[in-house]
């Protein structure tokens, strides 16, 4: 069995332990990545069907935000439910800090 350790040092079963955000956001999460597979699917095409270079560029940029965008979203509600503790105050200067790594990996992946 795997396990995995949180920033604040819990150990968490990876094979039992259900990510109760991306259960909450299932439709939501699916969705995108069923549009993410629609468009891999059209760099299939286009490099079958050699389009032009600079279409094709367009289609893997908009792909990769599109991956990026789905990073963002799940690690941020990784951030909110398994790192951040219900229990500090929303002004706390962790509340603070945890909003500040999600705000930077935002606008990493941007």
């Amino acid at each position: 069995m795997f396990a995995c350790h949180t920033v604040l040092g819990y150990s968490t079963s990876l094979l039992t332990k259900k990510m109760a955000h991306t259960i909450r956001d299932q439709t939501k999460l699916l969705n995108r990545v069923r549009r993410i597979k629609g468009q891999v699917v059209a760099i299939e095409r286009a490099l079958e069907s050699e389009a032009e270079c600079t279409d094709t560029l367009q289609l893997i940029a908009a792909c990769r935000g599109a991956i990026n965008s789905l990073m963002a979203e799940v690690l941020e509600g990784h951030v909110r439910f398994h790192v951040m503790d219900p229990a500090w105050r929303a002004n706390s200067s962790h509340t603070r800090a945890s909003e500040q790594v999600i705000d930077v990996i935002r606008a990493y992946l941007k």
